[in-house]
Protein backbone atom coordinates (compact mmCIF):
# COMPACT_ATOMS: atom_id res chain seq x y z
CA UNK A 1 0.00 0.00 0.00
CA UNK A 2 2.60 2.44 -0.93
CA UNK A 3 2.37 5.90 -3.05
CA UNK A 4 2.97 3.87 -6.56
CA UNK A 5 -0.60 1.78 -5.23
CA UNK A 6 -2.87 4.56 -4.73
CA UNK A 7 -1.42 6.42 -8.16
CA UNK A 8 -2.69 3.71 -9.90
CA UNK A 9 -5.89 2.65 -8.56
CA UNK A 10 -6.81 6.55 -9.29
CA UNK A 11 -5.21 5.97 -12.82
CA UNK A 12 -6.81 2.99 -13.90
CA UNK A 13 -10.40 3.76 -12.38
CA UNK A 14 -10.71 7.49 -12.39
CA UNK A 15 -11.06 9.94 -15.17
CA UNK A 16 -7.62 11.25 -15.88
CA UNK A 17 -9.25 14.96 -15.69
CA UNK A 18 -6.02 15.92 -13.59
CA UNK A 19 -2.18 16.03 -14.11
CA UNK A 20 -1.09 15.63 -10.11
CA UNK A 21 2.46 15.45 -8.95
CA UNK A 22 3.44 12.03 -7.64
CA UNK A 23 2.41 12.51 -4.12
CA UNK A 24 0.09 10.91 -2.22
CA UNK A 25 -1.40 12.78 0.67
CA UNK A 26 -2.25 10.81 3.65
CA UNK A 27 -2.82 13.36 6.70
CA UNK A 28 -2.71 17.15 7.19
CA UNK A 29 -2.19 19.87 9.87
CA UNK A 30 -1.96 23.29 9.48
CA UNK A 31 0.53 23.93 7.08
CA UNK A 32 1.93 20.56 6.72
CA UNK A 33 0.85 17.36 5.39
CA UNK A 34 2.26 13.88 5.02
CA UNK A 35 2.10 11.19 2.36
CA UNK A 36 1.65 7.44 2.39
CA UNK A 37 5.05 6.56 3.59
CA UNK A 38 5.08 9.54 6.09
CA UNK A 39 7.09 12.52 4.47
CA UNK A 40 6.50 15.84 5.44
CA UNK A 41 5.46 18.52 3.32
CA UNK A 42 5.09 22.43 3.29
CA UNK A 43 1.78 22.81 1.57
CA UNK A 44 2.34 25.93 -0.41
CA UNK A 45 -1.39 25.41 -2.58
CA UNK A 46 -3.46 25.17 0.41
CA UNK A 47 -5.98 23.27 -2.27
CA UNK A 48 -5.94 25.79 -4.25
CA UNK A 49 -6.57 28.20 -1.07
CA UNK A 50 -9.87 25.98 0.27
CA UNK A 51 -7.46 25.54 3.50
CA UNK A 52 -6.99 29.32 4.38
CA UNK A 53 -7.33 28.05 7.59
CA UNK A 54 -4.46 25.48 7.65
CA UNK A 55 -5.35 21.88 7.50
CA UNK A 56 -8.24 20.41 9.79
CA UNK A 57 -8.48 23.51 12.14
CA UNK A 58 -9.25 22.11 15.59
CA UNK A 59 -12.47 24.55 16.00
CA UNK A 60 -13.76 23.66 12.13
CA UNK A 61 -13.54 19.85 12.37
CA UNK A 62 -14.89 20.09 16.29
CA UNK A 63 -17.72 21.89 14.54
CA UNK A 64 -18.30 19.66 11.79
CA UNK A 65 -18.08 17.08 14.06
CA UNK A 66 -20.75 18.18 16.23
CA UNK A 67 -22.92 18.71 13.77
CA UNK A 68 -22.69 15.65 11.74
CA UNK A 69 -23.77 14.14 14.77
CA UNK A 70 -26.87 16.03 15.29
CA UNK A 71 -28.40 17.10 11.48
CA UNK A 72 -26.69 17.01 8.30
CA UNK A 73 -29.02 17.70 5.48
CA UNK A 74 -32.84 18.35 5.19
CA UNK A 75 -32.86 20.31 1.65
CA UNK A 76 -34.40 23.43 1.23
CA UNK A 77 -37.93 21.57 1.48
CA UNK A 78 -38.05 22.19 5.00
CA UNK A 79 -36.59 25.20 7.07
CA UNK A 80 -33.46 23.77 9.80
CA UNK A 81 -32.07 25.64 12.74
CA UNK A 82 -29.01 26.25 11.25
CA UNK A 83 -29.44 28.24 8.34
CA UNK A 84 -30.79 31.02 9.70
CA UNK A 85 -27.77 31.75 11.86
CA UNK A 86 -25.13 30.89 9.57
CA UNK A 87 -27.26 33.66 7.00
CA UNK A 88 -27.26 36.52 9.48
CA UNK A 89 -23.64 35.98 10.66
CA UNK A 90 -22.13 36.01 6.71
CA UNK A 91 -24.60 38.98 5.67
CA UNK A 92 -23.68 40.95 8.56
CA UNK A 93 -19.79 40.71 8.52
CA UNK A 94 -20.12 41.52 4.89
CA UNK A 95 -23.00 44.18 4.72
CA UNK A 96 -25.18 42.45 2.11
CA UNK A 97 -29.06 41.86 2.38
CA UNK A 98 -28.67 38.30 1.25
CA UNK A 99 -26.77 35.68 0.72
CA UNK A 100 -28.25 32.61 -1.04
CA UNK A 101 -25.90 29.57 -0.07
CA UNK A 102 -24.49 26.71 -2.65
CA UNK A 103 -21.80 23.75 -2.76
CA UNK A 104 -18.90 24.69 -5.03
CA UNK A 105 -17.56 27.49 -6.08
CA UNK A 106 -18.50 27.45 -9.73
CA UNK A 107 -21.95 27.27 -8.39
CA UNK A 108 -21.38 30.50 -6.90
CA UNK A 109 -20.54 31.82 -9.97
CA UNK A 110 -23.37 30.10 -11.94
CA UNK A 111 -25.66 31.90 -9.21
CA UNK A 112 -24.33 35.06 -9.91
CA UNK A 113 -24.70 34.86 -14.08
CA UNK A 114 -28.81 33.86 -13.04
CA UNK A 115 -29.04 37.03 -10.83
CA UNK A 116 -27.68 39.17 -12.56
CA UNK A 117 -29.78 37.85 -16.03
CA UNK A 118 -32.82 37.58 -13.98
CA UNK A 119 -32.23 41.29 -12.57
CA UNK A 120 -31.37 42.58 -16.18
CA UNK A 121 -34.90 41.32 -17.01
CA UNK A 122 -36.98 42.27 -14.20
CA UNK A 123 -34.98 45.60 -13.03
CA UNK A 124 -33.23 47.18 -15.43
CA UNK A 125 -35.59 46.45 -18.38
CA UNK A 126 -33.77 44.73 -21.10
CA UNK A 127 -35.32 43.07 -23.71
CA UNK A 128 -35.95 38.96 -22.48
CA UNK A 129 -32.89 36.85 -23.48
CA UNK A 130 -31.01 39.65 -24.80
CA UNK A 131 -28.89 40.45 -21.46
CA UNK A 132 -25.09 40.38 -21.89
CA UNK A 133 -22.44 39.30 -19.62
CA UNK A 134 -18.78 41.11 -19.42
CA UNK A 135 -16.14 39.02 -18.54
CA UNK A 136 -12.34 39.02 -18.40
CA UNK A 137 -9.71 37.43 -20.79
CA UNK A 138 -8.05 34.73 -19.25
CA UNK A 139 -10.95 34.48 -16.06
CA UNK A 140 -11.22 31.17 -14.46
CA UNK A 141 -14.97 30.80 -13.21
CA UNK A 142 -14.81 27.09 -13.25
CA UNK A 143 -15.23 24.60 -15.50
CA UNK A 144 -19.10 24.24 -16.04
CA UNK A 145 -20.54 24.84 -19.67
CA UNK A 146 -21.40 28.54 -18.37
CA UNK A 147 -17.76 28.98 -17.34
CA UNK A 148 -16.25 27.28 -19.83
CA UNK A 149 -17.83 29.68 -22.65
CA UNK A 150 -17.13 32.41 -20.89
CA UNK A 151 -13.19 31.44 -20.75
CA UNK A 152 -10.27 32.04 -22.95
CA UNK A 153 -8.43 29.40 -22.18
CA UNK A 154 -8.36 26.24 -24.98
CA UNK A 155 -7.86 23.67 -21.72
CA UNK A 156 -10.87 25.09 -20.36
CA UNK A 157 -13.38 25.24 -23.55
CA UNK A 158 -12.32 23.57 -26.77
CA UNK A 159 -14.09 20.28 -27.61
CA UNK A 160 -17.34 21.14 -25.37
CA UNK A 161 -19.44 23.68 -27.91
CA UNK A 162 -21.70 24.50 -28.41
CA UNK A 163 -21.37 27.43 -25.71
CA UNK A 164 -23.66 29.37 -23.88
CA UNK A 165 -24.26 32.53 -25.28
CA UNK A 166 -24.28 35.78 -23.99
CA UNK A 167 -21.05 36.43 -22.44
CA UNK A 168 -18.62 39.58 -24.27
CA UNK A 169 -14.96 39.18 -23.54
CA UNK A 170 -12.93 42.02 -23.17
CA UNK A 171 -8.68 42.27 -22.05
CA UNK A 172 -8.54 42.31 -18.40
CA UNK A 173 -6.93 45.35 -16.65
CA UNK A 174 -8.03 47.90 -19.44
CA UNK A 175 -10.24 50.81 -18.74
CA UNK A 176 -11.20 51.33 -22.04
CA UNK A 177 -11.91 47.92 -23.31
CA UNK A 178 -14.46 47.96 -20.36
CA UNK A 179 -15.79 51.71 -21.22
CA UNK A 180 -16.11 50.35 -24.84
CA UNK A 181 -17.94 47.27 -23.55
CA UNK A 182 -20.52 49.31 -21.00
CA UNK A 183 -21.69 51.29 -24.65
CA UNK A 184 -24.30 48.71 -25.06
CA UNK A 185 -27.15 49.11 -23.22
CA UNK A 186 -27.91 45.09 -23.09
CA UNK A 187 -25.27 44.45 -20.73
CA UNK A 188 -26.25 43.24 -17.80
CA UNK A 189 -23.10 42.78 -15.13
CA UNK A 190 -19.56 43.13 -15.74
CA UNK A 191 -17.64 39.29 -13.59
CA UNK A 192 -14.13 39.62 -13.05
CA UNK A 193 -11.64 38.31 -10.41
CA UNK A 194 -9.68 41.00 -8.36
CA UNK A 195 -6.82 39.17 -9.03
CA UNK A 196 -6.72 36.41 -11.93
CA UNK A 197 -5.85 33.43 -9.43
CA UNK A 198 -5.75 30.54 -12.05
CA UNK A 199 -4.57 32.55 -14.61
CA UNK A 200 -1.17 32.97 -13.15
CA UNK A 201 -1.40 35.33 -10.10
CA UNK A 202 -1.91 38.49 -12.33
CA UNK A 203 -2.95 41.41 -9.60
CA UNK A 204 -4.71 44.57 -12.04
CA UNK A 205 -3.07 47.95 -11.85
CA UNK A 206 -4.28 50.47 -8.75
CA UNK A 207 -7.16 51.85 -9.16
CA UNK A 208 -8.49 49.08 -11.57
CA UNK A 209 -11.53 47.82 -9.88
CA UNK A 210 -12.71 51.34 -8.02
CA UNK A 211 -12.46 52.54 -11.62
CA UNK A 212 -14.31 49.68 -13.14
CA UNK A 213 -17.24 50.10 -10.61
CA UNK A 214 -17.81 53.79 -11.22
CA UNK A 215 -18.14 52.76 -15.07
CA UNK A 216 -20.53 49.96 -13.95
CA UNK A 217 -22.80 52.12 -11.99
CA UNK A 218 -23.09 54.89 -14.49
CA UNK A 219 -24.29 52.18 -16.99
CA UNK A 220 -26.65 50.89 -14.34
CA UNK A 221 -24.31 47.76 -14.92
CA UNK A 222 -23.94 45.21 -12.20
CA UNK A 223 -19.87 44.44 -10.55
CA UNK A 224 -19.70 41.10 -9.68
CA UNK A 225 -16.76 40.06 -8.09
CA UNK A 226 -15.43 36.01 -8.23
CA UNK A 227 -13.80 36.35 -4.71
CA UNK A 228 -13.33 32.21 -4.43
CA UNK A 229 -10.01 32.19 -4.69
CA UNK A 230 -9.19 35.54 -3.42
CA UNK A 231 -11.63 35.94 -0.59
CA UNK A 232 -11.31 34.85 2.80
CA UNK A 233 -8.14 36.83 4.19
CA UNK A 234 -6.30 35.19 1.12
CA UNK A 235 -4.96 38.25 0.09
CA UNK A 236 -3.94 40.35 3.48
CA UNK A 237 -7.35 41.33 3.69
CA UNK A 238 -11.09 39.60 4.00
CA UNK A 239 -11.87 40.35 0.48
CA UNK A 240 -9.52 41.82 -2.30
CA UNK A 241 -12.05 43.89 -3.19
CA UNK A 242 -11.56 45.69 0.40
CA UNK A 243 -7.97 46.96 -0.71
CA UNK A 244 -9.87 49.46 -3.46
CA UNK A 245 -13.50 49.69 -0.82
CA UNK A 246 -15.04 48.42 -3.22
CA UNK A 247 -18.35 46.73 -2.50
CA UNK A 248 -19.60 44.67 -5.75
CA UNK A 249 -23.33 44.08 -6.42
CA UNK A 250 -22.82 40.61 -6.41
CA UNK A 251 -19.90 38.94 -4.34
CA UNK A 252 -19.10 35.18 -4.98
CA UNK A 253 -17.34 33.00 -2.64
CA UNK A 254 -16.28 29.36 -2.21
CA UNK A 255 -13.30 27.60 -1.14
CA UNK A 256 -12.17 28.52 2.14
CA UNK A 257 -15.62 29.00 3.21
CA UNK A 258 -15.32 25.73 4.51
CA UNK A 259 -11.45 25.58 6.13
CA UNK A 260 -10.99 22.79 3.27
CA UNK A 261 -13.69 20.47 5.37
CA UNK A 262 -16.56 20.00 2.33
CA UNK A 263 -17.96 21.97 -0.70
CA UNK A 264 -19.77 25.30 0.69
CA UNK A 265 -20.45 28.61 -1.71
CA UNK A 266 -22.13 31.30 -1.56
CA UNK A 267 -23.76 34.35 -3.70
CA UNK A 268 -24.25 37.26 -1.64
CA UNK A 269 -26.73 41.07 -3.21
CA UNK A 270 -29.05 43.27 -1.68
CA UNK A 271 -32.78 42.64 -2.24
CA UNK A 272 -33.10 44.66 -5.03
CA UNK A 273 -31.02 41.94 -7.10
CA UNK A 274 -31.35 38.84 -4.59
CA UNK A 275 -35.19 39.05 -4.92
CA UNK A 276 -35.69 38.79 -8.37
CA UNK A 277 -35.14 35.21 -8.10
CA UNK A 278 -38.61 33.51 -7.17
CA UNK A 279 -38.83 29.72 -5.32
CA UNK A 280 -38.34 27.23 -7.88
CA UNK A 281 -36.11 29.32 -10.02
CA UNK A 282 -32.47 27.98 -8.81
CA UNK A 283 -31.59 26.05 -6.02
CA UNK A 284 -29.82 23.03 -4.99
CA UNK A 285 -30.11 19.93 -2.54
CA UNK A 286 -27.32 20.54 -0.78
CA UNK A 287 -26.92 24.09 -0.61
CA UNK A 288 -27.41 25.24 2.50
CA UNK A 289 -26.99 22.19 4.15
CA UNK A 290 -27.06 22.14 8.05
CA UNK A 291 -23.66 20.80 8.16
CA UNK A 292 -22.28 23.55 6.03
CA UNK A 293 -23.89 26.41 7.81
CA UNK A 294 -22.14 25.02 11.06
CA UNK A 295 -18.77 24.46 9.68
CA UNK A 296 -19.28 28.18 7.22
CA UNK A 297 -19.74 30.14 10.62
CA UNK A 298 -16.50 28.25 12.29
CA UNK A 299 -14.45 28.69 9.63
CA UNK A 300 -15.75 32.48 9.04
CA UNK A 301 -14.67 32.90 12.80
CA UNK A 302 -11.60 31.75 12.35
CA UNK A 303 -10.54 33.71 9.95
CA UNK A 304 -11.26 36.87 12.14
CA UNK A 305 -10.52 35.43 15.56
CA UNK A 306 -7.07 34.23 14.32
CA UNK A 307 -6.56 37.97 12.46
CA UNK A 308 -5.33 35.51 9.49
CA UNK A 309 -6.11 38.68 6.99
CA UNK A 310 -3.42 40.19 8.99
CA UNK A 311 -0.80 37.95 9.11
CA UNK A 312 -1.42 36.82 5.02
CA UNK A 313 -0.19 40.67 5.21
CA UNK A 314 2.64 40.60 6.63
CA UNK A 315 4.24 37.25 5.59
CA UNK A 316 3.32 37.64 2.02
CA UNK A 317 5.16 41.04 1.96
CA UNK A 318 8.05 39.05 3.66
CA UNK A 319 7.71 35.93 0.97
CA UNK A 320 8.01 38.46 -1.76
CA UNK A 321 10.93 40.64 -0.15
CA UNK A 322 12.67 37.44 0.17
CA UNK A 323 11.90 35.65 -3.21
CA UNK A 324 12.79 39.13 -5.01
CA UNK A 325 16.41 38.53 -3.95
CA UNK A 326 16.69 35.49 -5.77
CA UNK A 327 14.77 37.20 -8.72
CA UNK A 328 18.06 39.13 -8.94
CA UNK A 329 20.02 36.24 -8.15
CA UNK A 330 19.13 33.33 -10.34
CA UNK A 331 18.66 34.11 -13.95
CA UNK A 332 15.87 31.69 -14.39
CA UNK A 333 13.71 33.51 -11.80
CA UNK A 334 12.42 36.46 -13.48
CA UNK A 335 9.61 37.63 -11.59
CA UNK A 336 7.53 37.75 -8.05
CA UNK A 337 4.22 38.90 -8.12
CA UNK A 338 1.00 38.81 -5.86
CA UNK A 339 -0.71 40.14 -2.54
CA UNK A 340 -0.94 38.83 0.46
CA UNK A 341 -0.33 35.08 0.49
CA UNK A 342 -1.49 34.33 -3.05
CA UNK A 343 1.85 34.77 -5.15
CA UNK A 344 3.43 33.33 -8.05
CA UNK A 345 6.98 33.26 -9.66
CA UNK A 346 7.71 32.94 -13.60
CA UNK A 347 9.89 30.33 -14.73
CA UNK A 348 12.82 31.18 -17.72
CA UNK A 349 12.99 27.32 -18.99
CA UNK A 350 16.43 25.84 -18.61
CA UNK A 351 18.69 25.22 -21.58
CA UNK A 352 17.84 21.75 -20.96
CA UNK A 353 14.48 22.01 -21.24
CA UNK A 354 13.58 21.83 -17.64
CA UNK A 355 10.24 24.35 -16.97
CA UNK A 356 8.34 25.27 -13.98
CA UNK A 357 7.02 21.69 -13.72
CA UNK A 358 10.05 20.45 -13.18
CA UNK A 359 10.72 22.99 -10.38
CA UNK A 360 7.70 21.50 -8.72
CA UNK A 361 9.29 17.94 -9.12
CA UNK A 362 12.33 19.28 -7.18
CA UNK A 363 10.38 21.47 -4.13
CA UNK A 364 8.49 17.81 -3.71
CA UNK A 365 11.82 16.14 -3.57
CA UNK A 366 12.78 18.91 -0.94
CA UNK A 367 9.67 18.74 1.00
CA UNK A 368 7.51 21.71 -0.46
CA UNK A 369 4.81 21.00 -2.34
CA UNK A 370 3.34 23.32 -5.13
CA UNK A 371 2.04 23.42 -9.01
CA UNK A 372 2.49 25.14 -12.41
CA UNK A 373 0.10 27.17 -13.82
CA UNK A 374 -0.34 28.40 -17.74
CA UNK A 375 3.16 26.41 -17.98
CA UNK A 376 6.37 28.83 -16.63
CA UNK A 377 4.36 30.18 -13.93
CA UNK A 378 4.08 28.64 -10.06
CA UNK A 379 1.63 29.89 -7.63
CA UNK A 380 2.95 29.52 -4.06
CA UNK A 381 -0.19 29.94 -1.34
CA UNK A 382 0.24 28.57 1.63
CA UNK A 383 -2.32 28.34 4.51
CA UNK A 384 -2.62 31.82 6.13
CA UNK A 385 -1.57 30.24 9.71
CA UNK A 386 2.17 30.10 8.22
CA UNK A 387 4.81 31.57 10.30
CA UNK A 388 7.86 33.47 9.43
CA UNK A 389 9.97 30.40 10.68
CA UNK A 390 7.87 27.94 7.86
CA UNK A 391 8.19 31.05 5.88
CA UNK A 392 11.94 31.12 5.98
CA UNK A 393 11.73 27.16 5.60
CA UNK A 394 10.00 27.67 2.61
CA UNK A 395 12.58 30.05 1.27
CA UNK A 396 15.47 28.02 1.83
CA UNK A 397 13.76 24.93 0.00
CA UNK A 398 12.76 27.28 -3.33
CA UNK A 399 17.04 28.97 -3.00
CA UNK A 400 18.65 25.22 -3.29
CA UNK A 401 15.76 24.21 -5.87
CA UNK A 402 16.88 27.43 -7.97
CA UNK A 403 20.72 26.84 -7.56
CA UNK A 404 20.26 23.45 -9.09
CA UNK A 405 17.85 24.68 -12.22
CA UNK A 406 19.87 24.16 -15.23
Amino acid sequence: MNSKYYMDLEHKYGAHNYHPLEVVIAKGKGVWVWDVEGKKYLDFLSAYSAVNQGHCHPKITAAMVEQAQILTLTSRAFYNNVLGEYEKFITELLGYDKVLPMNTGVEGGETAVKLARKWAYEVKGIKRYEAKIIVANENFHGRTMMAVSASTDPDCYDGFGPYVPGFEKIPYNNIPALEKALEDPNVAAFMVEPIQGEAGVFVPDDGYLKKAQELCKAKNVLLICDEVQTGLARTGKMLASDYEDVKPDILILGKALSGGTMPVSAALANDNIMLTIKPGQHGSTFGGNPLAARVAIASLKVLIEEKLAENAFAMGAYFRSEVQKMVNEFEHLTLVRGKGLLNAIVIKPAKSGKTAWDVCVALKENGMLAKPTHGDIIRFAPPLVITKDEIDFAISIIRKVLKDFN
